[in-house]
């Protein structure tokens, strides 16, 4: 038995209780590089604890629908920023916090172009693309000591979707 997450469209205003939406919406900031560059300025704060920003390359496979939400992480120590490498479309799932553990979940679709930066110590699930290569870069902490909590769920919740939402479609 499992609880039902219904995928939300990723929006600015929905997602702002977790972090931010990393993307080139509306007009740039400022027009760089002999007028050949749009620059977005100052999308996301990377909020670092005892160490430094670094960036990595994460791999993850894809996932098909329904997708099994059994546990989520977050790191107190830092936030962590997801630019993925491709303009397919992925899942992110974010909880508030409720007095040290995940409160209810909510399902995130990003649209073509979208990333994420999860703030210091949100709750979120895994990396989930829905398409290969699920290659990313990721702006996280890096340093000394552990900087990851996990919970378990007694009761899974299952992320539900279909054809259209795995194709990055929205009617």
């Amino acid at each position: 038995m499992s609880k039902e997450l219904h995928l939300e469209p990723l929006t600015k205003e929905a997602f702002a209780p977790f972090g931010d939406v990393l993307d080139t919406a509306g007009a740039p900031d400022k027009i760089i590089n002999q007028g050949l560059c749009g620059r977005y300025h100052d999308r996301a704060q990377i909020d670092i604890v005892d160490g430094r920003a670094g960036i990595s390359l994460f791999k993850a496979e894809p996932r098909q629908f329904p997708i099994m939400l059994e546990m989520m992480e977050r790191h107190p120590d830092g936030s962590q920023a997801f630019l993925p490498m491709s303009f397919d479309p992925f899942v992110v799932v974010v909880a508030p916090d409720a007095g040290g553990t995940p409160g209810q979940p909510r399902a995130f679709l990003t649209t073509a172009g979208q990333g994420i930066n999860f703030a210091r110590g949100t709750w979120h699930g895994v990396l989930t693309p829905l398409h290969a290569p699920g290659l990313f870069a990721v702006v996280d902490r890096i340093g000394e000591g552990p900087n990851l909590q996990e919970h378990w769920f007694d009761t899974p919740f299952t992320i539900t979707g279909g054809q259209a939402h795995a194709s990055g479609e929205t009617g």
